[in-house]
């Protein structure tokens, strides 16, 4: 899958969007976003590296002189480095005045450190530093057809993770173990985990439980949260399971969830906004009387990031695009008892939308019979 070939035109397009916005240059920091437009994606870590954009498409490449040739491996031809006993600031103040920055708009990864930002001000006296990621996730929220065919592929991979891991899933195990199976699973299919949540009973109801040796339990109802990367294209899925049997109010609060989820669902058009999905969602969880149990948005972009553009939460009036990909995961999350999350990974088409993964159980699963 060459996903490098659909990176052709990323840098005219943030070139023409940064000329839109009145903004001289864009700094690229983060490996994530240096690899979207120019296919390096190598982490300086405490060193200062930059991609630079100029609003006139000029790249010109500030790094230490051990990537020089990753640097030009991945096609930069302008590129300036310095070694550990330089300052490597000098290169920012020589860029700083060929480009004629001294009283520029730059824009700079929302990842970028205190630790070069802080420099780099200092360097660039004159200029307006801003968050770039909203000009930047204007391009990366619509996938490319071989970023979408990635999406697909890692998306499957979480799938079959559940479906292999699944049967194991019993009372007596602890929810270490069935994350670490998890990570297991999706490693064997050649991917890089990159997080696995279980919550057993009540911390289940904590959204973001860090796992731990708790040992599930006859009765519990268990969230398993988990993803991975392939090729630097993020994966996301939770399922919500109950070990030897399901209440009558777990059963009731699971069918409220997947009938949220599939409202959540039905909305997405081109055009709708981020806002009208999440109401939707919101809606029918309000309506069922557990509206302040679901506090969390219902939604976010998915791609190299695992969270970006467009985020499908009540403040966000932006419309949807073709290409966009983002989950739906609205929870309901009772303390002291149990929570339930149900989320998949979905992609806007012309007419609508897929989903990226298999469908959820309609009703609760009851594992270990």
């Amino acid at each position: 899958m060459d996903v490098e070939n659909d990176a052709s035109t990323r840098i005219p397009r943030l070139a023409r969007a940064l000329d839109q916005a009145k903004i001289d240059a864009f700094f690229a920091w983060s490996p994530v976003t240096m690899g979207y437009l120019h296919g390096f994606h190598e982490h300086a870590i405490e060193r200062l590296m930059l991609l630079a954009i100029r609003s006139n498409g000029d790249v010109r490449f500030i790094g230490p002189s051990l990537s020089e040739s990753q640097a030009r491996r991945a096609g930069i031809s302008d590129i300036q480095v310095w070694d550990d006993s330089a300052d490597p600031l000098a290169l920012v103040a020589q860029l700083r005045d060929d480009w004629s920055l001294d009283k520029a708009r730059i824009a700079v990864d929302d990842e970028l450190p205190a630790l070069h930002l802080l420099r780099l001000q200092a360097t660039l006296s004159g200029a307006e530093f801003i968050a770039g990621q909203s000009i930047l996730g204007t391009l990366m929220r619509v996938k490319e057809p071989g970023e979408l065919a990635l999406m697909k592929q890692v998306a499957k991979i979480a799938d079959e993770a559940w479906i292999e891991v699944m049967p194991r899933i019993r009372a007596g195990v602890t929810e270490r173990q069935v994350a670490n199976w998890f990570v297991s699973a999706m490693t064997d299919q050649g991917a890089e985990p990159y997080f696995s949540i279980v919550g057993a009973g009540p911390n289940g109801a904590e959204p973001h439980h860090l796992t731990d040796d708790t040992v599930l339990c006859h009765g519990d109802v268990v969230i398993l949260d988990f993803g991975c990367d392939l090729n630097g294209y993020k994966s996301d899925i939770t399922r919500t399971v109950a070990i030897g049997e399901a209440s009558v109010k777990s059963q009731e609060v699971y069918r409220v969830v997947y009938q949220a989820h599939m409202a959540a669902r039905r909305t997405i058009n081109p055009g709708t906004s981020g806002a009208e999905i999440d109401l939707a969602a919101r809606t029918v969880i309000t309506e069922a009387g557990y509206g302040p149990q679901f506090f969390h948005r219902t939604g976010h972009g998915i791609g190299l990031r695992g969270h970006e553009d467009p985020y499908i939460v009540s403040t966000n009036q932006n419309p949807i695009l073709p290409g966009n990909c983002f989950s739906i995961e609205p929870g309901i999350y009772l303390p002291g008892e149990f929570g339930v999350r149900i989320e998949n990974i979905v992609t806007v088409t012309d007419n609508g939308y897929i989903s990226l993964n298999d469908e959820p159980a309609p009703e609760i699963l009851i594992l270990d019979m």
